[in-house]
């Protein structure tokens, strides 16, 4: 914003007269840190900081998906059964729903940038350790370790991004943000095509890891604290004038802060604060939908290119399926993005899990190796449906959660989500097992139904711009 004009004494705004930005605290300039950042211009600044978040979201969703490639390629070098492959699965999912819920306290506690870049040097730091690996014990054990980090890293950016964006753009910040973990896994899956044939599955991770670490130095020189948390601690306003300078909103060097939209709705802080206030039942429903949500998508990213290869698909091809599932993820987390900041996210969230439940209940209807292409579309519009839930769910968290409590209540629901993925780990071995292809779609449309269920209790959803507006 060229020439933001620090509030008057009087508690207006020098040039358009307004006195909700500011207010007279001992004869200081009170700036309302909450009006400045969600009534204000999208600056470069502020969207280079949503730039570096997505960057952290494209590694950690690569390295998500990235042993679901490399299983079955695995599971041939070594001569083991899938099912040996279940614990390093669920370790690292384990460490997913750990690193979740402690980045989230940490966060809130001790500041948004150093989770966000402790996440990427861990998870970076175990990946490329894999590529040494001897066993598939050292596997787990690393997978556990990484997923503390792959845990913490989504949604601390996401608490980020939706600091420093204004109301009005946060709902499609938020979503391109977090629709880089399927655009990650989109890359992950033809960097492993083209990695595992050629130099095998230790160079896939090794690389794979040193990437992350390279974006962590990134972010040590270049990542900024989060505005709205450095209004919290007056021992930090030197560095939040600083900061607000850079974004074009200079205050003067007195100034007071102050966060009155928030403040009203942090009565409580703290883990209770997300049961509290009318909370309760829509935490609970958040919680509920994560978890069945993130079943369906770690079911996807951990065993799908392993359930395709089993009915007779070659991996390469197997391989294509992953990475059409998340292109289809990518597209529909933005156009759902781009309905929700329109009508509100109850009916664009029903409608998804409507679609989810329907393509595979088509998939269903047909043998997945004697119609390769139908089946490819079919994960293609699942991907769609399923991202496009889960991506604008965090985007809901953000709205029905508050500054104090935001990176809590959207770690907790990744902590939820993240033993859904547990589950997955051991369920989706367990169902290709057990039925193949069938009983696998079984479980990803069962899963969608119950999502649907939850997202149809929430009551705060993010309302349409229509009721913004009144």
């Amino acid at each position: 914003m060229a020439g933001y004009i620090a509030p008057s004494r009087s508690g207006g705004d020098a040039r358009t007269g307004r006195h909700d930005e500011a207010t007279n605290t001992g004869g200081a300039a009170a700036v309302d840190i909450g009006a400045v950042l969600d009534d204000g211009p999208f600056t470069r600044f502020q969207k280079l900081i949503v730039l570096l978040a997505a960057l952290a979201v494209i590694f950690d969703g690569g390295d998500t998906q990235m042993i679901g490639f490399a299983i079955p390629v695995l599971i041939k070098e070594w001569g083991i059964t899938r099912n040996a492959f279940a614990p390093v699965v669920a370790a690292g999912l384990a460490g997913m729903g750990i690193g979740s819920a402690c980045a989230g306290l940490l966060a809130d506690r001790f500041g948004r940038r150093g989770a966000v870049i402790g996440s990427v040097l861990v998870f970076g730091a175990a990946t490329g350790a894999i590529g040494f690996a001897p066993n598939v014990a050292a596997i787990a054990l690393l997978r556990f370790v990484a997923g503390l980090g792959i845990g913490g890293a989504v949604p601390t950016c996401a608490t980020l991004t939706a600091e420093y964006t204004p109301a009005r753009f946060r709902t499609i910040a938020i979503t391109i943000t977090i629709l880089c973990i399927p655009l990650g896994g989109m890359f992950a899956g033809l960097f492993s095509s083209a990695i595992l044939a050629t130099h095998g599955w230790r160079m896939l991770f090794v690389v794979g890891g040193v990437l992350p670490l390279a974006l962590a130095a990134v972010l040590l020189l270049l990542l900024p604290e989060s505005p709205r948390f450095l209004s919290r601690r007056p021992a930090r306003w030197g560095e939040l004038r600083r900061l607000l300078a850079r974004m074009g909103r200079h205050v003067s060097a007195d100034a007071q802060f102050v966060d009155v939209r928030e403040q009203l709705a942090e009565r409580h802080l703290g883990f209770t604060a997300l049961f509290k206030d009318g909370r309760a039942a829509d935490t609970v429903a958040i919680w509920c939908a994560f978890f069945m949500c993130l079943l369906a998508v770690y079911a996807a990213f951990s065993w799908l290119p392993t359930m395709l290869a089993n009915e007779g698909l070659s991996v390469r091809i197997a391989g294509y399926g992953l990475t059409l599932y998340n292109l289809g993820g990518a597209i529909g987390a933005l156009a759902c993005a781009v309905v929700i900041g329109r009508y509100g996210s109850r009916v664009p969230l029903i409608a998804c899990c409507l679609g989810a439940i329907a393509s595979v209940g088509l998939m269903m209807t047909i043998d997945v190796a004697q119609h390769v292409t139908a089946t490819m579309a079919g994960f293609f519009a699942h991907g769609l449906f399923v991202n496009a839930v889960q991506v604008a769910m965090v985007a809901l968290c953000a709205h029905v959660y508050p500054t104090g409590v935001r990176a809590t209540g959207t770690a907790s629901a990744f902590s939820f989500g993240r033993i859904g993925s547990i589950v997955s780990a051991f369920a989706g071995a367990a169902v290709i097992t057990a039925g193949g292809a069938t009983s696998y779609l079984l479980m990803l449309g069962a899963a969608m139904a119950i999502v649907l269920i939850a997202l149809a209790v929430v009551r705060r959803h993010i309302p349409s711009r229509a009721q913004m507006n009144h």
